[in-house]
């Protein structure tokens, strides 16, 4: 094959022309910018009992798993996470991944084993929709955040076993599905709901259980939730958590699980010790809650319209690409990180900031940061 590069570059020359480029730009050890960019929700990643749990599982376990997790990747901290994991959700069995990316495309895939028909929100992360695109079953996507939609589809489909596939707080722009009525659309028509808990889990729900628990949905023998290790609870990887036999079904035949080296012991000792604290965190989770309505009521005011987060994510709209990745540059110069999210990551075509709480960032220094978003608006 020959031409091959030039043809890379044409490519990369139409995605530069319509405001597509992306970077990447490493950050020292001792970036001090004000971080409304990550997904640390709680400030939980450097917390010192966090940092200790960490250090002193690298001590004893090593650097790394060593293997998958069929292999000699599973530790004694692997299974005491699963275990406490699975509780803290309200189901009987959990299994960790090594990224959340990766549990979604095992569960999802994981589904279709007794699911023909996949019926998606149109707003779903990525790793939902490349799972429904692996699963190799009809995939039918439903007008975002609409169970009703959602109903006329199953009903379209009578007597075809189906899974429906949500987040709980969508990561674009923040919104919380309605899971109770889409819970009661899926239980009277025989479908499972999988549910992306990522961006709720460690905020929402009692002890910060997730927006499932707060559905009063845990447990429930037709629901799968997933959830990453990476936002609020401050480290890396992925869970799915269900009945049992889904777990044992993953475990078997899940090939993001079986053929993937194991999370390692270290980061999962971290996250064992932040969920500890997130069950505490009730202090933590008040900050994200004030903090939600300070910065609606500061961008509202400066003509910036945007809804009330459900949890800690939100969105403003940007004129275009061009303009929200000037936008969110002109802010980093300032020393207020934000996130930049243009198409495809966005289902509507749009561009936006989007910005996420952080507990851990001091009072003044987060309304030092909205004061920086405003002024830097294009």
């Amino acid at each position: 094959m020959t031409g091959w590069l030039e043809a890379l570059e044409r490519l990369s020359g139409s995605r530069a022309k319509a405001g597509l480029t992306r970077q990447l730009r490493p950050r020292p050890a001792d970036d001090f910018v004000v971080d409304l960019a990550g997904n640390d929700y709680l400030g939980l990643s450097a917390h010192p009992s966090v940092v200790a749990a960490a250090a002193s599982a690298l001590a004893a376990y090593g650097l790394g798993a060593t293997g998958s997790r069929l292999v000699r990747g599973s530790t004694d901290a692997h299974s005491l996470l699963e275990a406490d994991v699975a509780a803290f959700l309200g189901f009987s069995s959990a299994l960790v991944f090594s990224s959340g990316y990766l549990a979604n495309l095992a569960a999802v895939r994981g589904a279709t084993a007794v699911c023909d028909l996949i019926v998606s929100d149109a707003y779903n992360h990525a790793s939902l929709i490349d799972g429904c695109k692996i699963s190799g079953r009809r995939t039918v996507v439903a007008p975002h955040n609409d169970p009703t939609a959602v109903a006329t589809i199953l009903d379209a489909h009578p007597g075809q076993p189906a899974v429906v596939v949500t987040e709980s707080v969508f990561s674009v722009d923040g919104d919380l599905a309605d899971l109770a009525t889409l819970h009661e659309v899926t239980s009277s028509r025989g479908a499972l709901l999988l549910v992306d808990d990522a961006h709720a889990v460690g905020i929402l729900g009692p002890g910060g259980a997730g927006g499932v628990a707060a559905a009063g949905l845990a447990g429930q023998p037709d629901v799968i939730v997933t959830a990453t290790l990476s936002k609020s609870l401050g480290g890396a990887g992925g869970v799915v958590a269900a009945p049992e036999p889904f777990i044992r079904h993953l475990i078997d035949t899940g090939r993001t699980f079986i053929y993937d080296t194991a999370l390692p012991p270290a980061v999962v000792a971290g996250v064992h010790a932040a969920l500890q604290l997130t069950r505490d965190a009730d202090d933590r989770r008040t900050v994200l809650t004030t903090r939600a309505d300070q910065v609606v009521t500061r961008l509202t005011e400066a003509g910036f319209p945007v809804a009330r987060p459900a949890a800690a994510v939100l969105s403003v709209l940007a004129p275009g690409p061009e303009a929200a990745v000037a936008w969110a540059a002109d802010c980093r110069d300032r020393g207020v990180a934000v996130g930049c999210f243009r198409p495809p990551s966005t289902p509507d075509g749009s561009s936006r900031l989007r910005l996420t709480l952080n507990a851990g960032v001091p009072d003044e220094a987060f309304a030092h940061a909205l004061d920086v978003i405003v002024e830097c608006a294009p």
